[in-house]
């Protein structure tokens, strides 16, 4: 997993400025993602990338087109010290994995990781370091292994 770092108080508008919004297709979506921030991101991203940022990440409008342009462009995982409420919980009903862990000092662009998701751990393999994590509650983890509150409750029948 390739890191991909951001800032503090990312907002909406810069994971998807407005005007791509006329489409809900997570492809689409990925081609314009952080297009005025960072415009190589949509060309260069790769599948299973992993974004870590600051604080209050996803803030701004509470649009669910944010967290479907990342998952549309590969990324498995947004690790924050923390996010914007609405944020976190859409990125969880479409299966976009977040982890809230106070890690941003200590993880660079670039470097590669693993995360176990139940345990708690993230594994800083550049640096050879790991930092532990609060796991989400089962039935969120259960949510995101089923590709999110559609796909899960489809799977309930």
């Amino acid at each position: 997993m390739r890191i991909w770092k951001f800032g503090h108080n990312v907002d909406t508008d810069q994971i998807i400025p407005a005007e791509y919004l006329i489409t809900g297709d997570a492809k689409k979506l990925a081609t314009h993602a952080f297009a005025k921030v960072r415009p190589e991101y949509s060309r260069e991203v790769k599948e299973g990338d992993v974004i870590v940022a600051g604080e209050n990440f996803g803030c701004g409008s509470s649009r669910e087109h944010a967290p479907r342009a990342l998952l549309g462009a590969g990324i498995s995982c947004v690790i924050a010290k923390s996010f914007a409420r609405i944020f976190f919980r859409s990125s969880i009903n479409i299966g976009l994995h977040l982890i809230e862990a106070d890690v941003f000092d200590r993880i660079e662009e670039g470097d590669e990781i693993e995360i176990s998701f139940e345990a708690g751990v993230i594994k800083n393999n550049t640096k050879k370091e790991e930092y532990k994590f609060k796991p989400l509650p089962e039935f969120m983890r259960k949510l995101l292994e089923s590709g999110g509150l559609i796909n899960y409750i489809k799977k309930q029948k």
